[in-house]
């Protein structure tokens, strides 16, 4: 646990356990979930789940990381709706795994984008530099 300022905590937390961290969080000590963020990392994908607790003014920063050839987590949004949204977001541009989500579609790019390129990797840009995508008629 890091302390970064009077009312800001990170806590680094094993991927088995964020799930039961962030629902102690959230049931127990009546935090929101703010946002999440995905980050790669040299070693692996970070991700860090940012609740807020209204009434003290306190940020927790849930932190973890999860292995380059294991990218799979839990889901959080069977009990927090607020995850939803960000793990799709994450799922897509990092291609974390959100095991149990219940709609891991694309949400940011062009429904003829490939699945498996997620552009916020650290390989992407040299990997992908001369994709070329089509571009949709069709409305999601």
């Amino acid at each position: 646990m890091k302390i970064h300022a009077p009312r800001r905590t990170y806590i680094r937390v094993p991927r088995d356990d964020v799930y039961g961290f962030a629902k102690f969080l959230f049931e127990e000590k009546e935090c929101r979930l703010s946002i999440a963020t995905g980050i790669d990392k040299r070693d692996g994908m970070e991700i860090i789940y940012h609740f807020s607790h209204d009434p003290s003014g306190t940020y927790y920063s849930i932190k973890t990381l999860v292995p380059k050839d294991d990218l799979k987590i839990k889901s959080l949004a069977d009990f927090l709706p607020a995850a939803n949204w960000i793990e799709r977001e994450i799922h897509e541009l990092l291609g974390i795994d959100f095991v149990g989500h219940p709609n891991l579609i694309p949400l940011l790019t062009a429904e003829t984008w490939p699945g498996d390129l997620h552009p916020l990797r650290r390989d992407y840009a040299d990997e992908h530099k001369d994709l070329k995508v089509e571009k949709s008629t069709e409305e999601r």
